[in-house]
């Protein structure tokens, strides 16, 4: 039985390990990219970040914005990001398929502006969601990838004790010493990576999606009502004969190319961004902070402090996080989510996330996750390594299937590992599959060799 349960975990460790290793190296390279996306993003913008505009001309904010839309025909401004100095201050502009980031100088003149999809940290982080190429199945991948992760962890811890892996042999071989390294860095590893990965699947497609229902659903464990459903403007302020129209839609040729566009919620009645921004130093708000504008006739103006927003400069520490809701029309304070209100789902996303992008304490967590990373690495060219040492020519000289019985504690631990992870407890339905087709094959190849004897 001891036998049967190491080839049992042998034999899945090294299909799985087969199979994800390209997804894997894919997904490793860009999370190390992504880690030093903002010192990366610092020398590679560094004029639109801290550049000026040389126009001496001093713009209101709202000005700005008016003169951002007119360059851009089609877009619509979404956020507007305060920044610390000496960082400019950063729009959002979208179509509704697209986004650009504009910036602009302390005189609210425009210094430049960008493609959203095509910014350093938004490539790496796209490479490492969804390979850059995106969709529900890509993203599903990328998440079975992570899972299968976990799995070959663990599996890889036990049979690194069970099959004394790491004793170093007497007249040991280029094989026995790639396996040993593979199994001793793998153990050295495994806690800090299932860390890493378990918070990166907070926000992964599958799960993430059933965490952050769990989170909604629950709000005394999860979100907070509030920060789900966000109080709405005082409409009384708006003519009674315009209250029921819809709001505008994108004109112009470029919104026409793309089928229509998403345009912010405006009308004579609201507040200017430049009087907003006097209530909100008035409630002492410190930047960075980013104001996003309400959609509609009842929509409200959100401050939002956030620890994983992915944008350079704008992060804060998880504590601080915060959501203020202002009235549209009069520009009043209205309510507002700390991080305090936070139920311990919640809290345990706002730590996790920005812990395993690599900023939660600084310059010490880049360099744990990086060498994690760099371990993981090796781990891997190590199996390959191990693998072809160990491979006959001409054949995958995978682990043998030894026995057709059930490993209890085999399945008990599939089933542990598949109630956590949905998404790997489905993918061992396709597993078992192939496997029975294998052994049904095998089968009625020993039975025609037989018959042919």
């Amino acid at each position: 039985m001891k036998n049967l349960l190491y080839t049992r975990f042998w034999r899945l460790h090294f299909f799985a390990a087969l199979c994800i290793t390209p997804l894997l190296l894919s997904l490793t390279l860009s999370g190390i990219g992504y880690l030093f996306f903002t010192d990366v993003e610092k020398q590679l913008y560094d004029d639109y970040f801290f550049g000026e505009s040389h126009r001496e001309e001093v713009l209101t904010i709202d000005e700005a914005v008016e003169k951002a839309e007119a360059a851009f025909a089609g877009y619509s401004t979404t956020k507007v990001i305060m920044l610390e100095e000496p960082y400019n201050t950063r729009l959002t502009l979208s179509n509704g398929q697209e986004e650009k980031y504009v910036f602009l100088d302390d005189n609210h003149q425009m210094v430049g502006s960008q493609d959203a999809n095509f910014t350093f940290s938004n490539i790496m982080r796209n490479t490492h969601s969804s390979l850059f190429i995106g969709g529900t199945f890509v993203n599903y991948l990328v998440e079975l990838a992570a899972c299968w992760t976990i799995f070959l962890l663990l599996s890889g811890l036990y049979m690194t004790f069970k099959g004394n892996l790491l004793k170093k042999g007497k007249s040991e071989n280029k094989r026995q010493k790639s396996k040993r390294y593979h199994a001793l860095v793998g153990t050295i590893i495994t806690i800090p990576m299932v860390m890493f990965i378990a918070t990166g699947l907070l926000w992964s497609a599958f799960q993430g999606s059933i965490l952050v229902n769990i989170a909604s659903e629950n709000p005394t464990f999860g979100y907070p009502a509030l920060q789900q459903k966000p109080p709405t403007s005082d409409v009384s302020e708006i003519p009674w004969a315009t209250r029921q129209l819809e709001a505008p839609t994108s004109e112009g040729e470029h919104a026409q190319h793309h089928g229509g566009g998403a345009v912010r919620y405006t009308n004579d009645q609201q507040i200017t961004i430049a009087n907003l921004e006097k209530e909100i130093d008035a409630m002492h708000v410190a930047k960075p902070y980013t104001i996003l504008f309400p959609s509609n006739d009842e929509g409200v103006f959100t401050i939002a402090k956030s620890s994983n927003s992915g944008v350079t400069g704008l992060d804060v520490n998880p504590s601080a996080e915060a959501t203020m809701y202002f009235d549209q029309y009069s520009g009043k304070f209205i309510n507002q989510v700390n991080y305090e209100d936070y139920g311990m789902l919640a809290k345990f996303f706002t730590w996790g996330i920005p812990l395993h992008e690599g900023h939660l304490f600084g310059w010490p967590n880049k360099l744990l996750n990086l060498v994690v990373c760099l371990a993981f690495l090796a781990v891997i060219v190590w199996g390959i390594r191990t693998w072809i040492l160990r491979r006959k020519k001409g054949e995958l000289s995978a682990p043998p299937q030894i026995s057709h019985k059930i490993s209890m504690p085999f399945i008990i631990f599939l089933i542990i590992l598949g109630v956590l992870m949905p998404l790997f407890g489905a993918s061992l339905i396709f597993v078992a599959l192939v496997e029975l087709i294998i052994i049904g094959w095998q089968t009625k190849k020993k039975l025609r060799q037989e018959e042919a004897k």
